[in-house]
Parts: C-alpha cells; sequence; structure tokens
C-alpha cells in the first residue's frame, strides 16, 4: 500500500483544495453573481456532458488502464496507443452529425420545461468531448503511476477557472453569455493542457500495426461505455431529468445539497487513480494475495476517512444551511441521503476496479443497465411526488442496490469481501457519534459553531481510531504526521 497512501495522501490534498473551491462557488458565488436560473442552466449543461462523457470517450479511458501491462513490445504498445487516441473520433463524429441534423428534435425534446435549455445543446457536446479526451490523456499517465498532476487538473484547474470566471460576471467585465462560453472553454483548455503533459511523459510513436487482442480491445470498450459510466450516469441523471419535472431553478437547489453530500466522495476519488491501475496489474499477474489484501485495506482506509467526512457533514448541515441564501435550504433529506450512499461508495474499496479490469466486466454492464433503467422509472416515479427530495430518493436507492450487487458478486466469483471486523467497529463508533453530534450546537453564530464542533468531532473521531487500532495504515500515518512515538 506504500505507493497507495503516498499518491493518495498527496491526491487527497488536491482534490480536498478542488472541492474546497468548489464550495466556495456552489455555496457563494454562483447562489450571490448570477440567478438561479442560470446556475441551474450551468448544473445542467454539466450533467449532460457527464453524462455524455463515457459514450464520447468509447470506454478508452478504462481500456487504456487495463490492457496497458499486457503489452510487452514497444511496436505492439505504441499500435495499441495510437488506436487509443483516434478510437473516441468514431463515436463523437457521428453523434455531431446526428446532433446537427436532429438539433431542433433534440432541443424541443429537452426544453419543454425549461424553454433556456434549448439554445444551449451544442455546449454539451463540446464539454462532452472535452472531458472524454481528458480521460484519455490521464489514463495515459495513470498507466505509468503518475497521478497527482492528473487529479490536480481533474479536481482543481476547472474550479479556479469558474470561480475566476464568475468573479468577471459580478465585475460586469464579462455578460452571462460569455460566462457560458467561457466555461465550457475551461473544459476544452483543461484537455490540452493534460495532452500536452501527458505526451511530455510518454511522446505517442504512431504505428498502425496489427494487434493481438483487438477483438478483445474493441469489445471491452464497447462494453465499458455503458458499464464504466454507471455511477456518472446514477449521480447526474437525476439532475437532467429533474429539468423536465420542476423549474430549472430547481436543479441549482438540487446541485448544492449533492455537492455537499458529495464531498464524501473525494477520498474514493484521489485513491481511485492510483488503486485502479495497481488493481489492473495483479488481476493481469494473477496475484489474488495481493488483490485480496488491496480490496479489504482500501475498503477501510476509505470508510474511516470518508466516515469522518460523514461526520462533519451531517453534524454541521443545520449551521451550514443557515449560511447560504435561504431558497437553497430545502435540501437537508437530499444531502443525508446522498451523503448515506457516497459512504457506502467508499466502503467498496477497489471493487469497482476489480470488476472493470477482469474477465467478468460484462457483468457490469448487465448491472449497469438494470440499474441505470430502474434509476430512470425511480425518478419518474418519484420527482413528480417528492420533488428534489424524490429525486434524491431514486439516488439512493439506485446506489444501495448496485453496490450491494457489486459486493456480492466479487464474493462469488474472487472469493472475497470488503468488511472485515474492523469495519463494525467503524459502522458502530460512526453511528454513535452521529447520534451525539446532531443535537449538540453551540450557542454561537453558525460559522464559530461549524468550527468548535468540527474540532470536537476531529479529537474524539481521531483518538477513537487510533485507541482501537482500527487501520494499520491510518495509524501509521497518524503517528507519522502527530509524531506520536511507538
Amino acid at each position: 500500500m506504500g505507493i497507495v497512501i503516498h499518491q493518495s495522501l498527496r491526491n487527497t490534498i488536491t482534490t480536498y483544495l478542488g472541492f474546497g473551491i468548489g464550495a466556495i462557488n456552489a455555496l457563494f458565488l454562483y447562489t450571490n453573481f448570477i440567478t438561479d436560473e442560470y446556475y441551474g442552466l450551468v448544473a445542467y449543461i454539466l450533467s449532460a456532458a457527464n453524462i455524455m462523457m463515457p459514450l464520447m470517450a468509447f470506454g478508452v479511458h478504462n481500456t487504456i488502464v487495463k490492457f496497458y501491462s499486457t503489452f510487452k513490445t514497444k511496436n505492439s504498445l505504441n499500435s495499441f496507443l495510437t488506436l487509443m487516441l483516434f478510437l473516441p473520433l468514431l463515436l463523437a463524429f457521428p453523434v455531431a452529425i446526428v446532433g446537427y441534423i436532429a438539433h431542433d428534435f433534440i432541443a424541443d425534446i429537452l426544453s419543454q420545461k425549461n424553454t433556456i435549455v434549448r439554445g444551449y445543446l451544442w455546449y454539451i457536446f463540446f464539454t462532452a468531448f472535452s472531458m472524454a479526451y481528458f480521460e484519455v490523456f490521464y489514463a495515459w499517465v495513470k498507466v505509468q503511476m503518475q497521478t497527482v498532476f492528473g487529479n490536480f487538473m481533474k479536481e482543481v484547474f476547472h474550479r479556479v477557472g469558474a470561480m475566476i470566471l464568475l468573479f468577471l460576471v459580478f465585475f460586469e467585465v464579462i455578460t452571462i453569455d460569455q460566462f457560458l462560453k467561457s466555461i465550457v472553454g475551461v473544459y476544452v483548455l483543461r484537455a490540452f493542457i493534460m495532452m500536452l503533459y501527458a505526451f511530455g511523459k510518454r511522446l505517442p510513436v504512431f504505428r498502425f500495426n496489427k494487434i493481438d487482442k483487438l477483438g478483445s480491445i474493441l469489445k471491452y470498450s464497447a462494453l465499458i461505455i455503458l458499464a464504466g459510466s454507471v455511477a456518472t450516469i446514477i449521480l447526474d441523471l437525476d439532475k437532467f431529468m429533474l429539468n423536465n419535472y420542476l423549474d430549472i431553478e430547481k436543479v441549482a437547489y438540487y446541485s448544492v445539497a449533492v455537492f455537499i453530500a458529495t464531498v464524501i466522495a473525494v477520498p474514493q476519488r484521489a485513491m481511485h487513480q492510483i488503486l485502479l491501475p495497481l488493481t489492473a496489474k495483479f488481476l493481469n499477474d494473477n496475484n489474488k494475495a495481493e488483490l485480496k489484501d488491496l480490496y479489504q485495506r482500501s475498503s477501510l482506509t476509505l470508510f474511516v476517512i470518508s466516515g469522518f467526512i460523514f461526520l462533519l457533514i451531517v453534524s454541521n448541515i443545520n449551521a451550514l444551511y443557515d449560511i447560504i441564501p435561504q431558497e437553497f435550504s430545502g435540501g437537508l433529506i437530499v444531502v443525508f441521503l446522498i451523503s448515506i450512499a457516497k459512504l457506502y461508495d467508499n466502503l467498496l474499496g477497489n471493487n469497482n476496479a476489480i470488476l472493470f479490469n477482469s474477465d467478468y466486466y460484462r457483468m457490469v454492464l448487465v448491472f449497469g443497465v438494470v440499474l441505470a433503467v430502474l434509476a430512470i422509472i425511480l425518478n419518474m416515479i418519484l420527482i413528480p411526488m417528492y420533488g428534489i427530495n424524490g429525486s434524491a430518493m431514486a439516488t439512493f436507492i439506485a446506489i444501495v442496490v448496485y453496490n450491494t450487487i457489486k459486493v456480492y458478486f466479487v464474493k462469488l466469483k474472487f472469493k472475497m469481501q470488503p468488511f472485515t471486523s474492523e469495519t463494525f467497529k467503524v459502522s458502530v463508533l460512526l453511528i454513535v457519534l452521529v447520534i451525539g453530534f446532531y443535537f449538540w450546537e453551540f450557542p454561537f453564530n453558525p460559522y464559530v459553531n461549524i468550527i468548535l464542533k468540527s474540532m470536537a468531532i476531529a479529537i474524539v473521531y481521531g483518538v477513537m481510531i487510533y485507541k482501537l487500532h482500527i487501520s494499520e495504515d491510518i495509524s501509521e500515518m497518524i503517528k507519522k504526521y502527530l509524531k506520536i512515538k511507538s
């Protein structure tokens, strides 16, 4: 776990930096510098682009990670990487042509409830295309165990860009329409910078020789388009569907609540970048002992860290909603449901990496398609009944069902599970501390209350995790950074 902990720590720092900037944007700048309607539009464009991104990438970012270590000669590897660079264009061009020909038809469908959406469909396409190639170039360096710069670009760059643009709107340097164009430009620029960095680490040598296992590679890429995009679809599908049932301002309110809860996903996002290529290597080498160890230790480490964030969010949520504009405070139930769902995501450790890089990736496609259909049906039923809370319920149910299926399947096929006795201890600790801290408030203003309660939670939780010897990896980190002698 050495390289995992080292790069994960650096990735966690940059990811938290990104989420910190994102929090300022989502909770304060977007809510005060532009109207709720345009905030909802931005959230809709980015969510729709996230849903399209796996299609535009043709699954290449996952395919590079899975097959890179299987090529042993330079010529075969260069031919493989050449294919990976051009493969996304096979779908991007047809999608663009269909979008051009059927623009009005698509626009009519998507703008039935909110007409403002109609004029921004091409923004979705170009953002999705840029996101797709960013992931391709990021995968290019992931397989060389270089994840830190890519993680910075993935988590920080676009949020800093959005912050700068929001201030330019506030000071009337640019118009709201220029702001929306520039948001798309930020994602285009991010992909271009990532390309330069990736090619700096390994310059492409274009080879068009015959590739061994070409059929397997193309089949994997085609299937992983859906299988690899399930998590993205589930978390962004709700915002996409809200546009069809509610005023677009509600998309903004929902996005704020989801952003708060999604902070719990930071450790998983950071560690996943290095867990993915390591898991692929263990699978390709048939190293089952190391794979099981990585599975359980990554699960426990992520559960402990994300559990702490879960405590901070749930315990401080009422004070946080006292700070932001009143109209955004209706998402309390959304925060609770999405927070629990994201905590469950972290508990799975490198489960996704095992499934996507194993011979059972086809089953993930089956699970994903069933789950996507379930999520759509649940949203269609629950949004009209409960509004944004209904969408959160749909997402919560879909994620819990999907994750439970994946845990059971890995247990069935690989004879291992992520849970240990330590998992139970952390679960009990979290329940006790949530009950203890949620109903306890300091008699001060919300800012002071959040700071004091967070400090108390950090001390109590940290001491309990250390004293109970929950995780060897985390205990070593605590001793190292607090200079505690054994």
